[in-house]
This record gives structure tokens, C-alpha cells and sequence, in this order.
């Protein structure tokens, strides 16, 4: 019992102790690389609202790296992350509210940064597994794709994107990411704020205030960015996936040809597209069934 409290209160110190370098740490991550990556990820989910090209040349070009795609992701996007959630966590079960030692801050702010994080981190975990599942290996991906995750193919990236978000009725998908995303861009603005305290830019009221002003307007370019990246995975219909699907097939044809795109099947909508020819198969099956038994007319 007192080996457990001493080993307990040795952990505390060293948290306490160097407290000061552990806050820059975190609120550093959150804004780069990870508030970086959001804004570049979002901005370009949203071009896919101006055109399917649009959207699948920028997914060519981040697949680009080719076998350097996982080190660059995990050493830019997932360990960053998993570092940020982690500290995030402790600050939030540790901390206390800042309004004594931040007196400009608001208590209701402190709260949501709080709560956005938790959205933000099981929002996501549900968008990896929802769309890229994880653990590349078949056996898990075709498990995985039975249930609804890992449902996205970076070769057929529009039409595979909005069969993701069709999934759940249309509705369930399209509520979760709503939600995720914009308590992804508050948390990110919020502590983008707090973040210029504790590395002293901004300590005056008239320094936050203007401050304040900027991550509003921060804040509103990517709420309209996340809306306009949300309206484009949810809006189209079963008719624009297959002709997004031929726009992006001859894409992919076309950019192996050139050598721009280097042939990789195993990135193509190919269950997507069986699916889709079962079903339009069985479709004309019942046509034609339909048409055999019609009564001649009279």
C-alpha cells in the first residue's frame, strides 16, 4: 500500500516538475503538425465539392510518397496525435480551472476545450476505422468491410468517400462527422487562443482581445471550409458515385499510362464496384424477368 502511494506521489512530482515544458508540448503539437494537417486535410475534402478531378488529383498527389506514405503518417499525424490525446487527457484530469491563473479566460471556453477534445478524439478513432480501418492487413480489412469500416479507396476517392457517408441510412454517418468536425476546428481555434498565453504572445486584454478576433475569424473560414468538405461527401446520390467512378477510373487509367500515378489495384473501389454491378445485375435480372411473364396485349 505505501509502495503504491510513494510510487504515486514520485509519478505526480515528476508531472509537476516539469509541468511548464509538458503544456508547450502539447499546445506545440496541437498546432503543428496537427492543426496544420486539419486545415490542409479539410481544404482538401472540400475541393471535392467543386469537381471529382479536383478532389482526386489532390488524393493522387498525397499518395504520392508511395511505400513513405505510412512512415510520413505516422510520424506526422498518428504519433503527434496519440502524444496530444495522451496529454490532453492527464491536463484534463489533472487540471483545475485557469480563470485565477489566466484571469481574461473564460470558464465556459476552459469547459468546451475540454469536451471538444473528447469529441474530437472519439470522432477521430470512428473516422479511421470508418474509412481507412486501421491495420492494412486483407484478413482485417475484409472483416472490418462487412460491418461498414474501411470503406475508403484512395484511387476512387469521391465515389468511395460518399458510399462511406451513404452507409447508416444516410444519416448516421453524415450526424457523427458534423459533429466531429466542427468540435475538431473549436478545439483546434480555442486552443490555437489558449496556446498564444502559455507561450506568452498574448498576455495584455487588449493582446487577447485582438487575438480573439483573429481565431474568430479563424474559426468561421474553417467552419465554412468543414461544411462545404461535409456537403460534398454527403449531397451526392447512388447516380453521381458511378459516374464519379468512371471520372476517376479513367483518371487512374490515364495517370499509369503517363507514369503519374503509380498501379496499385489493391487502392481501387474494386468491392464497391462488384457491388454495384450485383446490383444493377440484379436489377435488369428482374426487368427482364418482369417482361417474360407480361401478358401479351390485347
Amino acid at each position: 500500500m505505501s509502495d503504491s502511494n510513494s510510487d504515486s506521489n514520485s509519478e505526480l512530482s515528476f508531472f509537476t516538475k516539469h509541468e511548464f515544458a509538458i503544456r508547450r508540448l502539447h499546445s506545440l503539437t496541437g498546432i503543428v503538425p496537427l492543426g496544420l494537417y486539419m486545415c490542409v486535410h479539410l481544404t482538401t475534402n472540400a475541393s471535392l465539392l467543386g469537381s471529382v478531378e479536383i478532389f482526386q488529383r489532390a488524393v493522387f498527389l498525397i499518395h504520392s510518397p508511395g511505400p513513405l506514405l505510412p512512415l510520413i503518417e505516422w510520424g506526422g499525424i498518428f504519433l503527434p496525435l496519440l502524444f496530444h490525446a495522451g496529454l490532453g487527457i492527464w491536463i484534463a484530469k489533472t487540471g483545475r480551472s485557469n480563470s485565477s491563473q489566466y484571469q481574461f479566460t473564460s470558464n465556459k471556453r476552459y469547459s468546451w476545450q475540454r469536451w471538444t477534445g473528447f469529441i474530437a478524439l472519439v470522432y477521430l478513432f470512428l473516422h479511421v476505422m470508418h474509412l481507412h480501418g486501421g491495420i492494412h492487413a486483407e484478413g482485417w480489412m475484409n472483416a472490418i468491410y462487412k460491418v461498414g469500416f474501411g470503406r475508403f479507396s484512395p484511387y476512387n476517392a469521391g465515389s468511395s468517400l460518399v458510399d462511406a457517408m451513404n452507409l447508416g441510412y444516410g444519416i448516421i454517418w453524415p450526424a457523427i462527422y458534423l459533429v466531429g468536425v466542427l468540435a475538431c476546428v473549436y478545439h483546434f481555434v480555442n486552443g490555437l487562443w489558449t496556446a498564444g498565453i502559455t507561450w506568452g504572445l498574448w498576455i495584455s486584454p487588449k493582446a487577447q482581445a485582438r487575438a480573439t478576433k483573429v481565431c474568430v475569424a479563424l474559426g468561421l473560414v474553417l467552419t465554412v471550409i468543414s461544411l462545404a468538405a461535409w456537403a460534398g461527401a454527403v449531397f451526392p446520390g447512388k447516380e453521381d458515385v458511378a459516374e464519379m467512378r468512371a471520372i476517376e477510373d479513367r483518371m487512374y487509367d490515364a495517370g499509369v499510362v503517363a507514369g503519374t500515378v503509380p498501379e496499385n489495384e489493391h487502392k481501387r473501389d474494386l468491392r464497391g464496384r462488384a457491388a454495384a454491378a450485383e446490383e444493377s445485375g440484379d436489377a435488369a435480372d428482374g426487368e427482364q424477368a418482369s417482361a417474360g411473364t407480361a401478358e401479351p396485349a390485347s
